[in-house]
């Protein structure tokens, strides 16, 4: 064989084998190309899946006022049926009728709108949670029925101080504080004796907390719990306030010297002002009997239903219709006093019942020798009448003798938690020491 023809010979087989080694590499790599291809969809397929099962997409939204809840959710698209089945499943863990509008509601729906949860704000610790029959364990949601719970929020009780200075109102200042309104109005609450926070308030004045609040796991503020001891500074006049218990072991404050923050009486037993239409006299003209006798209460020009309170805490001695008076309630109170409530429509409380300073007690009427809706309020003491309108209203008791150094001690630690203030020119107002002398003494 020539060498032209063994040089042939050597090429072609050559050629074949590295043309069929070419071709098995690109069917090798497209079979590992596939194989891959095939895995990512398989992957992507259950990924998918997941999501449809898993991945809950939530709207949130608010109870609407005068709206059943059944109704509220067929209006965010949920369909009677399942809304039927819903509160039917709720019902043995929940009462409906206690639903409050305002509160935060949660709708969970997958990626395809189907629903997957609802979730109801019952308050700052308890959520009602409604889902499909295992939804939440395996995210497939059951046919018609569903699973109700009521779950109680995580959460932590902390210690904190809260500062802040006023520009414009308390509540604004609060709030740049980074606080709920809520707590500006526990804090006029506290100082309402003293302070009308809607006339008093002038710029530059401060306020400082110290209160309980209750931290989510995420580090929010759900709710405030007790604040502690708090003070208002007006125009350089600080007013100062601690959480102690009073004589019935119910929460009251004080001032750091051991004095009641609150007065013993209101200054009205209307909630809302009215008129006094007939005041205190030994000498008054009665429009029914036509004759001169003694008036000794004041009448106050008030619609018939507004709701009247007793003005001091105290217990219900007589509450039922008395001749004339109409229908009456009266109050026992400490230190001798009694306070009576005349011609209501409607009597809210019972003989020997113990009321609470500003709770309803009943309606203004016209029972018994009236002419017209009014309330006709008493004051005596020790069994003589006074002229509320003049009177000097009492302070209630203070800290008792013997809860002295349970209260400095309460004391000693509420303040400490009061953070300070920095003034404009970086000095820090610290907390002046409080007294040591006993307030009865």
């Amino acid at each position: 064989m020539t060498g032209k023809n063994l040089g042939r010979a050597i090429f072609w087989p050559v050629f074949l084998a590295v043309g069929a080694g070419c071709v098995g590499i690109s069917y090798h790599a497209r079979f590992l190309a596939e194989n891959k291809i095939s895995a990512q969809a398989s992957l992507a397929a259950t990924e998918a899946k997941r999501i449809q099962q898993q991945v809950v997409i939530f709207t949130r939204m608010v109870v609407p006022s005068r709206v059943p809840f059944a109704s509220f959710l067929q209006k965010v698209g949920i369909d009677g049926g399942t809304v039927a089945n819903m509160m039917a499943s709720a019902k043995s863990v929940f009462d409906f009728h206690h639903v409050r509008a305002g509160n935060q509601v949660k709708i969970g729906r997958s990626v395809f709108g189907e629903l997957r949860e609802v979730d109801y704000r019952i308050d700052e610790d308890h959520i009602l949670s409604i889902a499909p029959a295992g939804a939440k364990d395996s995210g497939v949601p059951g046919s018609a029925d569903f699973h109700s719970e009521v779950d109680t929020i995580p959460s932590t009780t902390e210690e904190a101080g809260v500062a802040g200075k006023v520009d414009d109102s308390l509540f604004q200042a609060v709030t740049d504080a980074g606080e709920k309104p809520e707590l500006a109005m526990r804090i006029a609450a506290i100082f309402a004796y003293d302070l009308d926070f809607y006339t008093d308030p002038r710029p530059g004045d401060t306020f400082r907390v110290a209160i309980e609040k209750k931290i989510l796991a995420n580090g929010q503020t759900a709710s405030y719990g007790r604040i502690l001891a708090a003070e208002y500074d007006n125009g350089g006049h600080a007013y100062r306030a601690v959480l102690f218990h009073d004589g019935y072991g119910d929460p009251a404050y004080y001032t750091p010297e051991g004095k009641s923050m609150k007065r013993m009486f209101l200054h009205s037993p209307l909630k809302f002002a009215a008129p006094i239409t007939s005041h205190f006299s030994y000498h008054r003209f009665h429009p029914i009997l036509k004759e001169y006798r003694p008036h000794l209460g004041i009448d106050y020009g008030a619609p018939m239903g507004a709701p009247v309170q007793t003005i001091g805490d105290g217990k219900v001695i007589f509450a039922g219709p008395k001749g004339g008076d109409g229908n009456l309630v009266k109050v026992q109170h400490a230190n001798g006093y009694t306070t009576f409530y005349m011609h209501l429509s409607r009597i809210l409380v019972r003989d020997g019942q113990r009321v609470k300073q500003g709770q309803n007690i009943g309606l203004v009427g016209m029972t018994g020798l009236a002419t017209g809706p009014h309330l006709d309020f008493r004051l005596q003491l020790h069994g003589t009448f006074l002229n509320f309108e003049k009177l000097k209203l009492p302070s209630s008791d203070p800290v008792a003798r013997r809860d002295w150094n349970a209260f400095v001690a309460a004391r000693d630690h509420a303040l400490a938690e009061m953070p300070a203030i920095k003034a404009g020119n970086g000095v820090v107002a610290q907390n002046p020491p409080p007294q040591s002398g006993h307030a009865g003494n």
